[in-house]
């Protein structure tokens, strides 16, 4: 399986945990504690060197609004490269 599939296979697992207010979810028989930052409260799961986490609603963003409208957006990230997200249910690349 390649990078891409791999990542977008855990990142529907992650972001299916997340929206259904798991506070943990299970890859591969491992189990990963959703987190939640300090400051927003936004909730995460960091997988090696990846972090998965929803969008914050309370920024001006336009991500924001359509999180605050009841969307369902989560991100995929390396360090503080937006590789992909997942939008209501749908995978997007970002680095195609």
């Amino acid at each position: 399986m390649s990078e891409e599939a791999e990542i977008e296979k855990i990142a529907q697992i992650i972001y299916d945990a997340i929206f259904k207010d798991e506070s943990s979810v299970d890859i591969d028989g491992e189990e990963y504690q959703i987190q939640k930052t300090s400051k927003s409260k936004v909730r995460l799961v960091k997988y090696g060197d990846l972090t998965f986490i929803e969008q914050n609603p309370f920024t001006s963003s336009r991500w924001a609004r359509e999180a605050q409208s009841g969307h369902q957006i989560m991100w995929v990230m390396r360090e503080r490269q937006y590789l992909a997200r997942i939008r209501d249910g749908k995978f997007l690349d970002l680095k195609k």
